[in-house]
């Protein structure tokens, strides 16, 4: 069972989305054939659509797979030699050897595509929509054809520009498309308003955003450098907008880190921008099943809603937590590294436990796994009626005798690729209402934090010509002692760029920004588990060739990016 997003006033509008969206072509019928509607109700039709495609980008196969497999952060080898080999495409994104025909790439490039098409409907639409709001849904819809050219500057090295319906887009790269997507925001940045985020554009999410192109300018200008020139002019940009998200007094660090990756995180005051997930919407759970076991059931309710056996983290990023927090162990000094929710793990004598109140581990999962046993369709029970928690085996995988006890080691070989291999991630919490493991995720997805504005600044400040390492230092420690519903994180004592890297991946891990991190901080060319590619031109992806062949027509249109 799968909910759909349906918006009335859309589906009576007929907007029709041509499925090749590298022209960015629209079909959209004229408002006076819409009867027996508000222009409040047009107004809201014609802005949902914007968002509609954002849970679509942060699936687990498209933008994720992109931003994470790709680096040190996550690793997906063949699991028992046939689950997730998929022709090999997630070997060949770990690797940077992706090619034009993978359909991740495909899919990302699409849903982002056809995000800034229904944009560009958007701006075309609204202007002449008498609702009161529509002047500020405008301004929203013309940020968020900024942020989408933000995704394909990022991860492809171009932006197209279209404001008319009946034009082709024209294509930028480099230095003209960051300025175009600057001017794009500073432009709507007065219109929008302070507080209809986190799962609308708001004022405070344009100065994140502007802060997170400011930081990455660098890259954006030139992307095969060898090395990137830092701008102090772009870093002081960064310093003013995320200042002024600070200054504005709107958000704060959450003190229960996992509560930030939440079913119920909507309201919560770190989040400033986010893909909105809740009830009501088009919500999936695929960030929170992806990496459990399929031996792992989260919900007692639902006896076949569990995990797909996906990727784990690399041994290398894991040693990252275990040499930062030496001589203790990760688990103990770091609040973000995990959270215990069943006692069983503490307490072997803890087996039963309330059907209510039942809820797996948070974060990396290493280890014998305990869980609920599902025999013949149904979980067993304790003699008192409550659920029976005990070691798990991989039964789903007919590997009946092979615990699932995850190991540290991964990688492509036929042992490193078994069921129980690399540590697993739990971040986003497992929807209370997914039915399948797939649907119903209710958390919203985040794409800006405050966690994130802090650490942008300290990164600025770091990098300016003269760097102040104590006021980066401060930004980092304030992160850090935020975690205060258990013992939070000891601050540290100085502050380098290499130590800033490494606590934007315990602050951030699987969150989509790491693919973007290393480029910025010049390690994506490095070596990890499985991956030894030095080549530069695999910092940004193939165009896919599905786009190139759509724009056959037009020769000289649009050319595949260096290296593919």
């Amino acid at each position: 069972m799968t909910r759909k997003i349906i918006f009335v006033p859309l589906a009576l509008m007929c907007v029709v989305i041509i499925a090749g969206c590298t022209k960015l072509n629209e079909q959209v019928l004229d408002e006076s054939s819409v009867t027996g509607l508000t222009d409040k109700q047009i107004a809201e039709g014609i802005i949902a659509p914007v968002y509609a495609r954002l849970p679509n980008i942060f699936q687990h196969t498209t933008y994720f797979a992109l931003q994470e497999i790709s680096t040190d952060e996550a690793i997906l080898p063949y699991r028992g030699g046939t689950d997730w080999g998929d022709n090999g495409i997630y070997l060949s994104l770990h690797k940077h050897e992706t090619t034009s025909t993978d359909p991740n790439v495909r899919d990302t490039w699409n849903f982002i595509t056809t995000g800034i098409s229904r944009a560009v409907t958007a701006i075309n639409t609204l202007p002449t929509n008498t609702d009161p709001n529509a002047k500020i849904f405008l301004a929203e819809a013309r940020g968020m054809r900024a942020y989408y050219s933000m995704l394909t500057l990022d991860l492809f090295g171009l932006v197209f520009i279209k404001d008319d319906l009946g034009e082709s887009s024209k294509i930028l790269r480099g230095e003209p498309a960051l300025e175009y997507i600057k001017s794009e925001l500073l432009a709507v940045e007065p219109i929008l308003d302070n507080a209809s985020g986190p799962g609308r554009l708001s004022k405070p999410a344009v100065w994140g955003l502007l802060a997170r192109l400011y930081l990455n300018a660098a890259v954006y200008r030139d992307t095969y450098a060898a090395t990137f020139t830092f701008k102090n002019e772009d870093m002081d940009k960064v310093i003013e907008y995320c200042d002024k998200i600070i200054s504005s007094n709107q958000y704060a660090l959450a003190p229960e880190y996992f509560s930030l990756f939440s079913d119920n995180n909507h309201n919560n005051k770190e989040l400033i921008f986010a893909v909105d997930q809740r009830n009501d919407l088009n919500g999936h759970n695929r960030m929170a099943y992806f990496s459990l076991s399929g031996d792992q059931f989260p919900l007692p309710a639902y006896p076949n809603a569990n995990g797909t056996d996906g990727p784990a983290i690399t041994p290398d990023f894991y040693r990252t937590w275990v040499n930062a927090n030496l001589p203790l162990d990760p688990a103990v000094a770091d609040p973000r590294f995990y959270k215990q929710n069943l006692s069983i793990y503490s307490n072997p004598a803890d087996s039963c436990v309330d059907a209510s109140s039942y809820s797996i581990n948070r974060g990396i999962l290493r280890g014998q796994q305990y869980g609920l046993i599902r025999r013949n369709g149904v979980f067993l029970k304790c003699s008192n009626g409550k659920m029976l928690v005990s070691k798990i085996f991989h039964d789903t995988r007919n590997k009946p005798t092979l615990p699932v006890d995850f190991t540290e080691a991964i990688d492509f070989s036929v042992a490193g690729s078994n069921y129980n291999t690399g540590y697993r991630v739990e971040k986003y919490e497992f929807s209370k209402t997914s039915v399948s493991g797939r649907n119903f995720g209710e958390h919203d997805i985040i794409i800006l934090r405050l966690a994130d504005i802090y650490l942008m600044r300290a990164e600025a400040k770091l990098r300016k010509t003269t760097p102040d390492a104590t006021a980066a230092l401060a930004d980092v420690n304030m992160v850090r002692a935020a975690r205060t519903a258990t013992t939070p994180a000891k601050p540290l004592t100085s502050m380098s760029l290499d130590l800033l890297f490494r606590e934007r991946g315990f602050e951030f891990y699987w969150e989509c920004l790491r693919r973007t991190d290393m480029i910025r901080f010049g390690k994506y060319e490095g070596s990890w588990t499985e991956k030894s590619n030095t080549d530069r031109q695999k910092r940004i992806f193939p165009i896919p060739q599905t786009a190139i062949d759509g724009a056959s027509n037009l020769p000289g249109y649009l050319t595949q990016n260096q290296g593919y």
